[in-house]
Parts: structure tokens; C-alpha cells; sequence
């Protein structure tokens, strides 16, 4: 296909998925319009550069760079064998953002490879995120900030989330996430920057949640999360993910790459509990965290 044909030019920039083409160095030669809405990244700003190139920066679940060794499209251009992976993109604005990947080899007129093609699918439910953000906008629950619930709302939620666990069993959980040395990135690159940290870190929770799960700001650098329908393995695996994505997320800010860490403490619910002691108990094990290094997460035993 003739990149150059102005039709497939337009076919593929039409298309809700980002579409890129590479080289056999993974050049970039071609970025359509999803690429561009998916990644924050325009065509101008790829194209001729190299994909690990500070660009995409794949990661995995388990926080591992993926762009500096064989990922799915170097290993593609390798065997020429299609490939399927889920893994985490760098937005431009900073936020890790969960894709299903698919790579196809690229061939010329004697079948030998040339380069490479990659799909990515948002996997972020954003009609669900939509959906809810207008509805806490009408309720004024919302966090103007971060764009997440308020404290009000969460309060509210786990009112309800405590009467369902005591009359029909429905478990769920509570992490309680701080933003570590948070007072020092204002006071070094000033409350502007620190304002765009806490978006970051709201947009990476808002693209890897559950439309059963609910994400507020409770304050300042402080975060909540419940989490319906988990036990004590799934509520640890999933604050572990968020730890890695923020981690692995960053700004940049003239000549610096800003990056942040959280300390995450957690619980499940208990019958006995009220909202008090449930946020008390998740924001202890947060201090716990915090105490034993930062950067890492607690979660109660069963």
C-alpha cells in the first residue's frame, strides 16, 4: 500500500484505533489521527523519530520498559510473526494509559520484511468515565482539581458500600494513596507543577479502574479508592499496579523529567465498621508505608 495515496491516507486517519508504521530500525513513517488522540502525540512530533524514542514507552504489568528490548513490534520485525500484548502507553500529558497492542510485519514485493505495523486500542473505559463525571458535576460532587469525586461523595459511597456489606455480604475495599514528598515538588518546581502532578496521577487512576470502582480525592496530595467485589490478593494487585504506573509516569518541565511516587495502605471492610474506622485504619497502613521507605504498599491482613 502507497502511504503517499491520499484515500488510504484518509481511510486510516478515520479509523477510531492508532495505527503506526516503522521501519526496520522502528523508524516511524507513518502516525494516523487515532494514534494522535490516543497518545497526546501529533504526526509532526513521531514522525522520523524512533518509536522508543521517548515517545510511547511501553510498559508492563509489572513496570518493566519495554521499548529499550524485544517488544511485540521489535520481535514481530524479527520473525515476522503477528502479535497480541496488553500494555501500558506514556501519554504525552504525563499518564500511563492501558492499550491492547497488535503488531503485523511489513513486506515488500519479494516477501522479505521491511518494518512493521502497530494497533493500539484504548482500553480506558471513557464513555463510563464521561457518564460519570457529568453526573457528579450535577450532584457537585466533584473534585474541581483532578476531576474526580470529592470527599463528600466518597463519605456517601461508603455509607452505601457498608450497608450492602452487612445485609447482603457484598465485600469491598479501601485504598487510602499519598503522594510521597509532595511539599518538596512545590517547593521546587512551584504549586502550578504540583496542581499538574495530582492530574496526572487522577488521569492514570481514572484510565485503570473498573467501572464498578470509584477514585476521589480526599484532600490535598491524599487519594481514596473503593473497591467493590475484591478479596485481600485482588486489592493488593491492584494497588501494586497503580504504585508501578505512577512510578513509571512523568512530566516534563523544561530540562526536567518530574516523576512522583505514592505510599498506598489498604483494607477490606468489615461488617463492624463504620466510615471512620474504615478510612482510619487504610490511612494507618498508608503512614506504615510511608515509614517503611515510601514507594510501596500495605495492605491488612485478611
Amino acid at each position: 500500500m502507497d502511504l503517499n495515496d491520499a484515500f488510504y491516507k484518509s481511510l486510516l486517519d478515520n479509523l477510531y484505533d492508532g495505527i503506526y508504521f516503522v521501519d526496520r530500525q522502528r523508524k516511524i513513517t507513518y502516525w494516523n489521527k487515532g494514534a494522535e488522540r490516543i497518545s497526546g502525540f501529533c504526526a509532526e512530533e513521531v514522525q522520523d523519530n524512533y518509536c522508543w524514542n521517548n515517545i510511547l514507552r511501553h510498559i508492563n504489568d509489572q513496570g518493566v520498559a519495554l521499548c529499550h528490548g524485544i517488544c511485540p513490534l521489535a520481535a514481530t520485525i524479527l520473525d515476522g510473526q503477528a502479535r497480541e500484548a496488553s500494555v501500558y502507553l506514556h501519554h504525552k500529558e504525563g499518564h500511563r494509559v492501558p492499550v491492547l497492542v497488535r503488531t503485523a510485519p511489513l513486506r515488500d514485493a519479494h516477501n522479505d520484511i521491511v518494518g512493521a505495523i502497530e494497533i493500539f486500542s484504548d482500553n480506558t473505559l471513557q464513555s463510563m468515565i464521561t457518564q460519570r463525571v457529568t453526573e457528579l458535576e450535577k450532584l457537585a460532587l466533584l473534585d474541581p482539581l483532578t476531576q474526580l469525586a470529592n470527599r463528600r461523595y466518597i463519605e456517601m459511597n461508603l455509607h452505601s458500600r457498608l450497608e450492602e456489606l452487612r445485609r447482603y455480604h457484598w465485600p469491598f475495599g479501601v485504598l487510602f494513596l499519598d503522594v510521597d514528598h509532595f511539599k518538596l515538588i512545590n517547593d521546587t518546581y512551584g504549586h502550578t507543577m504540583g496542581d499538574e502532578i495530582l492530574r496526572m496521577l487522577a488521569r492514570t487512576f481514572t484510565a485503570n479502574m473498573r467501572t464498578s470502582d470509584i477514585f476521589g480525592r480526599w484532600g490535598g496530595e491524599e487519594f481514596v479508592a473503593i473497591v467493590r467485589n475484591v478479596d485481600h490478593e485482588h486489592l493488593y494487585n491492584l494497588a501494586e499496579r497503580l504504585r508501578i504506573l505512577i512510578a513509571e509516569s512523568y512530566l516534563i518541565e523544561k530540562l526536567s523529567v518530574i516523576h512522583v511516587t505514592i505510599s498506598i495502605g489498604g483494607t477490606l471492610a468489615r461488617a463492624d465498621d463504620t466510615v471512620e474506622s474504615l478510612l482510619q485504619r487504610a490511612d494507618q497502613l498508608m503512614y506504615q508505608s510511608k515509614t517503611a521507605g515510601r514507594n510501596r504498599v500495605i495492605i491488612a491482613a485478611s
